[in-house]
């Protein structure tokens, strides 16, 4: 029996040393790719960081090439990013230790947005805040504010569900998701929608991306200061399932109609910082199907894929949350999990792309004239495209969620260490185990 224990035993760190060995000589180069053309590519990137609880390690950088030029660090998470026409960055933010904490107890996190100047003397600073108390960092963040062309700035705000404008430190309109969507009777003690970016898409008109939803709805603030929804990208289907927009105590059927509205998750699944192109066509990263996609509206008025990326330099995205149309026509994307920001040409051949050592959330390429609404930009074209190849994909459902915690809580892990490496690590720590537990039972027999 005691050589059984230790057969045990060595046969999992066997495994264990199996499964990395053999998966480090097959992982994808990490190296960064430098431009071939000699450009320079000054990428400006907003990192969430990670952590327990993803927030720790925050940070707002500029990269140009494959070196960090500057670092703004002092908030505990950073998220959408872009410079301004003086120069200064605007970041969304969330940070703990406030002690203005409203309804709260004291210390408290507060959410909103940032303005940092990375030229002040000193190195970059945060010269300007707009922000307020929330009861839980979990879900609870301004992922993303747009500067108006007035001044002001249009926000979302996962803690209440909405998407607010502000001018001179003061909410000064509102559109409150519940319009549309049964609420829940407090969004702020659950992830109810994830509002999680906003842009300005024309005069008094807004994209907005209802992450929980697999929605992109367009929403218009009207001359007596109220609002409409103009429009919903992925509209939900009568009688079409819902499943993927109520897991985790998210959407919920409070009217009692026994639905919800959810888009179909083959289209979109739980996405991230939509870019309009223009009338008829936005770029989303569609982020729990591990692809970008790009929509264009139909004579018929649905919006269907036009062009699809699942992979960069032979590596599978995994749970990207930004791709940006760049001017040249070349698609910048944010890969989160993978820790990468590649930019691929209309090939989909990588020509740039950087490393990074935290989550990145989103990143901005600079300079980019400043045009207060994202609009004509390049469009792909459906040539290539298999419109039945870009079904959204299955995984292992409790396998994804360890990897994704993997991935926050320890940054030092390659990025390799994946879904099949976990379940390797399991099998192969349930074996030292047992023969941890038949040793034991041995030395109790004695």
């Amino acid at each position: 029996m005691r050589t059984r224990a230790v057969e045990l035993v060595l046969a999992g760190v066997l495994l264990f040393g199996l499964t990395v060995a053999g998966s480090a000589l097959v992982a994808p180069d990490r190296s960064p790719t430098t431009p071939a053309d000699g450009a320079e590519r000054a990428t400006l990137v907003g990192s969430q960081g990670g952590g327990p609880g993803w927030h720790q390690y925050g940070s707002v950088y500029l990269v140009n090439n494959s070196e960090v030029e500057w670092r703004e660090d002092s908030a505990d998470s950073y998220f959408d990013v872009q410079r301004l026409p003086d120069g200064n960055v605007l970041a969304g933010f969330m940070d703990s230790g406030y002690e203005e904490c409203g309804p709260y107890e004291s210390p408290c996190a507060h959410t909103g947005f940032r303005i940092i100047d990375p030229d002040a003397d000193g190195g970059p600073t945060v010269v300007e805040e707009y922000g307020f108390p929330v009861r839980t960092e979990t879900n609870s963040e301004i992922h993303d504010a747009e500067p108006l062309p007035n001044g002001g700035f249009a926000m979302t705000d996962m803690d209440h569900e909405r998407i607010l404008v502000v001018e001179d430190g003061e909410v000064v309109w509102t559109w409150n998701a519940s319009t549309i969507y049964d609420a829940p009777a407090d969004p702020t003690r659950t992830d109810w929608l994830h509002i999680n970016d906003i842009d300005r898409i024309g005069e008094d008109r807004f994209l907005v991306s209802v992450r929980n939803a697999n929605q992109l709805v367009i929403v218009e603030r009207t001359d007596d200061g109220g609002s409409e929804v103009v429009e919903i990208i992925n509209a939900d289907e009568e009688g079409s399932p819902d499943d993927s927009c109520t897991g985790n105590g998210q959407l919920r059927d409070t009217d009692g109609d026994g639905d919800v509205r959810c888009g179909d998750p083959t289209i979109l699944d739980h996405q991230h910082n939509p870019q309009w192109l223009g009338d008829g066509a936005v770029l989303v990263a569609d982020s729990d199907n591990d692809r970008v996609v790009e929509l264009h509206r139909t004579e018929s008025g649905e919006w269907d894929i036009a062009w699809v990326v699942r992979s960069a330099d032979g590596q599978s995205l995994r749970w990207p949350r930004d791709a940006d149309r760049l001017e040249n026509g070349h698609t910048l994307i944010t890969d989160t999990l993978n820790k990468r920001i590649v930019e691929l040409d209309e090939n989909g051949t990588v020509v740039w792309s950087y490393a990074t050592e935290r989550i990145p959330y989103e990143a901005d390429r600079v300079p980019r004239e400043f045009q207060g609404t994202e609009a004509d930009l390049p469009r792909a074209t459906s040539d290539g495209v298999d419109p039945g190849s870009v079904e959204a994909e299955s995984g292992v459902p409790v396998l994804s969620a360890l990897v994704v915690g993997v991935r926050a809580v320890a940054p030092w892990a390659p990025v390799w260490f994946a879904e099949t490496q976990v379940g390797l690590t399991l099998v192969s720590l349930a074996l030292v185990l047992a023969g941890g537990v038949v040793a034991v039972r041995n030395r109790l027999s004695i």
